[in-house]
């Protein structure tokens, strides 16, 4: 089986806004990290191949990898991202809820930190979590600048 990055759904079928949504609509934090969880099962791993240093995403507890595939005819860029540990997973799904699938211009331009003050995130992650969730959505934006040169 080969490792197909446009299958991942997240920031179209799922978007930022489903997933405040979502989010708010469940009562307590220990809900929430479920459903946290949950999205991150729905990721699809990256193959071992994929998991190298260039992909590597520094500054996170646990190990993280991003891999990229810019559409140009499109316009678009994709994301995909797997972590070893599954709550990461699901941050990444978060992240992804609202970059993937867009414009390198619009990446650079989304207000990430707004995002994550409307879903009261940050605050519910232990300090070294939320600098891993800051240095993927920077290694995402790197990308896209990369792009948009």
């Amino acid at each position: 089986m080969s490792f197909d990055i446009r299958s991942i759904t997240l920031g179209s079928d799922i978007t930022a806004d489903d997933i405040a949504e979502d989010l708010e609509f469940l009562d307590d934090w220990e809900e929430r990290y479920r459903y946290i969880i949950d999205l991150g099962k729905q990721l699809p791993g990256l193959p071992d191949e994929l998991k190298t240093e260039d992909r590597f995403v520094r500054g996170c507890q646990s190990q993280v990898w991003l891999e990229t595939d810019y559409d140009s005819d499109a316009g678009k860029l994709y994301l995909a991202v797997d972590s070893d540990a599954l709550i990461v997973k699901g941050l990444a799904a978060i992240v992804l809820s609202a970059l993937n699938r867009q414009a390198p211009k619009a990446i650079q331009q989304y207000d990430m930190d707004g995002f994550f003050d409307r879903i009261d995130l940050l605050s519910h992650l232990s300090p070294t979590r939320g600098n891993g969730l800051r240095a993927m959505v920077a290694k995402i934006r790197h990308q896209a600048e990369q792009l948009d040169g």
